[in-house]
């Protein structure tokens, strides 16, 4: 009996990155043999053998050999099996390693090529069509794996499986894991600029359909699509997945603006609300998740001309983002927005500090024991003490005050 690491805990050995999942498969055995083997391992698999021993997949080849496993695979950077003599793969298994060892590294035709040029292609004509899923799968990788560009083959494939209605197949659950998978990633933004390019946004993110022909603003305000000014902002956010998904949503309410009133999109706070929090709920995402996005679309650019609220205005935006926790998110969130791909970060436009002090500010008012337990009147009361007690803090830190 044969066992080799497989997929990406190979892909990411040979790239430098961390190994977290490792998947193996068992050559030149049956399933008793392997059972024999590994007595306490658990049959997981439906449509060929696979089992999960301490944590980890094992499984039987796809096809006859090793060869047609590999080429059964989805991309062929994951097309790549590397043997493990039995110490170390016992190693393994307990957590430990053994330098010692040898190992055989095998792939895909073109695998290794292509994980030196780092490209992304699939590993047969017929890839996508096996499982639909891997077009959101391969957005994922180009917005986690560094450097790595599409190759024509996938975004050709793509585009066939987009066409062909098979893209509804997946399970809600499986898109929407490949999404927040992106949101963690170093290029979030990729994500979206695949999806679009094979033409694969549609259906499980068909509000985003249309938006690479939409512009996101007026010239002097934005200089790209909505689709592209989206992408933008999640790779400037980068490294917060919770904000990045926040960012995917904070725009998608210019997706319905009438035609007539391009380039202005006025009013698209209140269409998108309804529109994200529909996205997020499509993907059964976590409902932290799904408000946050709600929140991002309707509460953006009231956090991005913050100095110019009314301090009635900033008490009820930063109560309601402190009970939704995506205060700092929403201003991180604004200033992002804010920013020019060709001007880079303006600090004119970090306002978290400043809503951080006012709600401290804020958060000092206490109403009076004979006015609490009186219904909205008591809220309506607390409402009045916390204003009160946030203009105070403000004139306090006014240049007029500190001089």
């Amino acid at each position: 009996m044969k066992i080799l690491l497989v997929g990406g805990a190979v892909r990411n050995k040979l790239l430098g990155l961390p190994v977290r999942d490792r998947d193996y498969l068992v050559l030149d055995a049956t399933v008793e043999d392997f059972l024999k083997a590994y007595p306490a391992a658990k049959s997981v698999g439906k449509t060929f053998p696979v089992f999960i021993y301490k944590g980890e997949e094992y499984s039987f080849p796809r096809g006859e050999d090793l060869e047609q496993d590999l080429a059964w695979r989805d991309f062929t950077i994951n097309a790549l099996a590397e043997e493990l003599p039995a110490t170390m793969h016992a190693a393994t298994t307990q957590k430990t390693t053994t330098p010692a060892a040898t190992t055989a590294l095998l792939s895909h035709p073109l695998g290794l090529a292509d994980l030196q040029k780092r490209i992304l292609r699939p590993a047969s004509e017929h890839s996508l069509a096996d499982d639909p899923l891997r077009a959101y799968r391969a957005a994922r990788f180009l917005a986690v794996l560094p450097g790595f560009t599409a190759h024509p083959e996938l975004i050709a494939s793509m585009r066939r499986t987009a066409a062909s209605g098979t893209l509804c197949e997946p399970y809600a659950e499986r898109v929407g894991q490949e999404t927040l998978k992106a949101c963690a990633g170093a290029r979030p933004g990729e994500f979206l600029r695949l999806l679009d390019q094979g033409g694969c946004l549609a259906p499980w993110f068909a509000e985003l359909a249309e938006a690479s022909s939409i512009p996101a603003g007026p010239p002097k305000h934005h200089v790209a699509s909505v689709l592209e000014h989206t992408a933008q902002v999640m790779d400037r956010l980068a490294g917060d997945a919770m904000t990045v998904w926040m960012a995917l949503c904070h725009d998608l309410g210019k997706t319905l603006t009438p035609a007539a009133e391009l380039p202005r999109h006025i009013g698209h706070e209140e269409r998108g609300e309804a529109l994200a929090k529909a996205l997020g709920l499509r993907l059964r995402l976590p409902t932290r998740l799904v408000n946050a996005g709600a929140d991002a679309a309707r509460w953006h650019m009231l956090a991005a001309g913050y100095p110019e609220l009314r301090d009635g205005t900033r008490v009820d935006l930063l109560f309601r983002l402190k009970s939704r926790g995506v205060l700092r998110e929403m201003f991180q969130l604004a200033r992002a927005d804010k920013s020019r791909a060709d001007k880079g970060s303006d600090a004119n436009s970090d306002h978290l500090a400043e809503a951080q002090a006012d709600l401290d500010a804020a958060l000092t008012a206490v109403l009076p024991s004979e006015a609490r337990d009186l219904g909205e009147a008591s809220g309506e009361l607390l409402r009045t003490l916390r204003i009160k007690a946030l203009r105070a803090s403000r004139a306090d830190r006014s240049p007029k005050a500190r001089a």
